[in-house]
């Protein structure tokens, strides 16, 4: 039922800057935390942060601390990630997800997005 909408990809130069939005529609209440993963040709889908709608709650592997920051704005029901100091590991289709209890592990997500391209050139 709900649905979660990506958008903000592109091709961007190293060292350069994306921000990334996910739209709910609509929010439930059983949307409590909402994340991004990422996921390359080949490789498993890999949990890049996670926020909850309801508090200062926000995890991020540390292979991504410094870089990316994940943000919401309630009143639009969106989800943001900015991600800053891009490189071509960035590369890959980031997807928006959403869950009940935690969204840090792909199997722990009840809904996803269709994705975005993200790609970093050299």
């Amino acid at each position: 039922q709900v649905q979660l909408i990506e958008s903000g990809g592109g091709l961007v130069q190293t060292g350069g800057s994306l921000r990334l939005s996910c739209a709910a529609s609509p929010r439930t209440a059983s949307i409590v935390y909402m994340g991004w993963f990422r996921q390359a040709p080949g490789k498993e889908r890999e949990f890049v942060a996670m926020i909850s709608w309801n508090g200062a709650h926000e995890m991020y592997p540390d292979s991504i601390k410094g870089r990316f920051t994940i943000s919401r704005d309630n009143a639009k029901n969106t989800v943001y990630l900015q991600m800053n100091g891009l490189n071509p590991d960035d590369t890959s289709v980031y997807y928006c997800a959403a869950g009940s209890g935690s969204c840090a592990r792909a199997y722990e997500c009840d809904a996803w997005g269709q994705g975005t391209q993200v790609t970093v050139s050299s």
